[in-house]
C-alpha cells in the first residue's frame, strides 16, 4: 500500500482542500452522532414522564379509597 502523501502536514492540508475535506467529516460525525443520542434522550424523557404520571394516578387512586373508606366508616 502505497502512502500518498508526504507527511502528516501534507495529509491534513489535502492540497489545500484540507479545511473543507475535515470540517465534512466533523459535521457527518456531529450529525450522526445526533441521530443516535437524541432518540435515547427522548425516549428516556417519555419514560420519565409516563413513570411520574403513573405514580400521579397510583397516588390519585390511593388517595380516594382512604376517603371513600372514612365516609363508610363515618356512617356506620
Amino acid at each position: 500500500m502505497m502512502f500518498r502523501f508526504d507527511s502528516l502536514q501534507d495529509f491534513l492540508q489535502m492540497s489545500g482542500h484540507g479545511p473543507y475535506v475535515w470540517s465534512a467529516y466533523v459535521i457527518s460525525i456531529a450529525v450522526m452522532l445526533w441521530l443516535v443520542i437524541s432518540p435515547l434522550r427522548r425516549r428516556r424523557q417519555l419514560l420519565a414522564g409516563v413513570l411520574r404520571q403513573q405514580r400521579r394516578e397510583a397516588m390519585r387512586q390511593h388517595q380516594e379509597e382512604s376517603a371513600d373508606d372514612f365516609v363508610t366508616e363515618n356512617r356506620k
